[in-house]
């Protein structure tokens, strides 16, 4: 008790001297530990838009030398105040109150994926971010550590080109591995030599380009051969809305059951639960909405139930379907097929990639080729138009 009491009149006097300094922060002794006490930003998520009293643990223990460490801590948090350079995610605690710095590799990929599940954004869709990382981050991020434990002599750097590397280039593993190392790069604050997009590849140009996607004609012709009318179902709304496998489960059909008939009220809504989010996808086209039956809404029994299955699982049922009714192309691509209508068609392509849940720069870069074809007939069309209404004008002025 007397060590206690002789360390809180240590700290009194050392924040007399803080305070007469102008440091703007205080030391506290909370319990066996000490932290850091003043005006400091938001923390990340916060509310709050600006700075405000809060208290920064140091994870230092309530002793002497822990004393003198958290004075040097405090000069420089100060410091950086001042600087406006002051990163929460430096003085960030993970797994066992421990930051990023004191952390052995194995517990920062941890402490990664705590951050990327936990980020305020991802909450509101949890059963979505949950199947993005098992599908999209995880992968990477063991095979990552996979190379680190069998190559213990490189750096973290080294072990992440080498990762990279490890995937095969202008393929989807390496968009994906890039993408999910890029990120964990950004999370440790780690400095890269060489920005990984650049060694990303483009996948997703090459591969959309030789895809053949099916015609009309064969997507209503397949759609006849399954026997089930529930997976009839499943596929003629894909083909229809260009819903992705999983989403046909988390939909409002209800502008369906209504028996409407106009073009306009063809609208069907994407529940939150998907993958992206809400969103509302128009029929195209709208008479087969009625060719394939969609105002009987008819889904499989399928387990939807979020906290025991995934949408990756749902997903993956509904290309096995595929495959066991022998359709020659994947579920995908009756996406793609969808979205390259709305291009023949004329439609925004800010419309289209809100419809199909994804950015204006993804539906460009995945569609490019056929949004540059439909760019360019229109651009042949305006200028043959003008010709032509300049050629009339011309003879007109002559008839006067």
């Amino acid at each position: 008790m007397a060590e206690i009491d002789a360390l809180d009149e240590k700290i009194t006097r050392l924040n007399q001297r803080l305070k007469a300094a102008q440091m703007g922060l205080q030391i506290e002794r909370r319990g066996t530990k000490l932290c850091l006490r003043g005006t400091l930003p938001p923390r990340p998520g916060s509310a709050k838009l600006r700075p405000h009293q809060q208290r920064l643990s140091l994870g230092l223990p309530a002793t002497a030398a822990g004393l003198k460490q958290a004075e040097q801590e405090v000069k420089i948090i100060a410091g950086q105040l001042l600087q406006d350079t002051f990163d929460w995610q430096n003085y960030q605690t993970f797994l066992g109150g421990k930051r990023l710095s004191q952390m052995s590799l194995s517990e920062q990929l941890a402490a990664f994926e705590q951050d990327f599940l936990s980020e305020l954004p991802r909450q509101q869709n949890p059963a979505a971010t949950k199947t993005t990382w098992d599908s999209a981050y995880a992968p990477y991020i063991r095979k990552l550590d996979a190379i680190a434990v069998a190559h213990p002599n490189l750096t973290l750097v080294e072990a992440i080109y080498k990762t990279v590397n490890s995937t095969a280039i202008h393929s989807r593993s390496r968009q994906l591995c890039c993408t999910t190392l890029n990120a964990l790069a950004q999370f440790l604050k780690l400095p890269l030599p060489t920005d990984l997009k650049s060694l990303a590849g483009n996948y997703g140009t090459s591969k959309t380009r030789s895809r053949m996607l099916p015609t009309d004609e064969e997507i209503v012709s397949n759609w006849a051969k399954i026997p089930n009318p529930a997976w009839q179902f499943v596929y003629g709304v894909m083909a229809t809305y260009g819903l992705r496998n999983h989403e046909v489960f988390f939909c409002n059909f209800s502008g369906l059951s209504r028996n409407k008939t106009a073009i306009g009220d063809t609208m069907i809504e994407v529940l939150p639960t998907t993958k992206t989010g809400s969103h509302q996808v128009w029929a195209f086209y709208p008479e087969w909405i009625d060719e394939f039956g969609l105002r009987d809404i008819r889904l499989p029994e399928l387990e939807t139930d979020l906290t025991k299955t995934t949408l990756q699982r749902i997903g993956q049922r509904v290309t096995a379907q595929f495959r066991r009714y022998e359709i020659p192309f994947s579920p995908y691509n009756l996406r793609h097929a969808w979205a390259v209508r709305t291009i023949h068609f004329g439609l925004s392509d800010t419309v289209a990639a809100k419809m199909m849940g994804h950015s204006v720069a993804i539906h460009t870069r995945t569609y490019h080729q056929w949004i540059t074809a439909r760019d360019q007939q229109q651009a042949v069309d305006t200028a043959l138009s003008a010709k032509r209404y300049s050629e009339e004008t011309a003879r007109r002025g002559n008839w006067s």
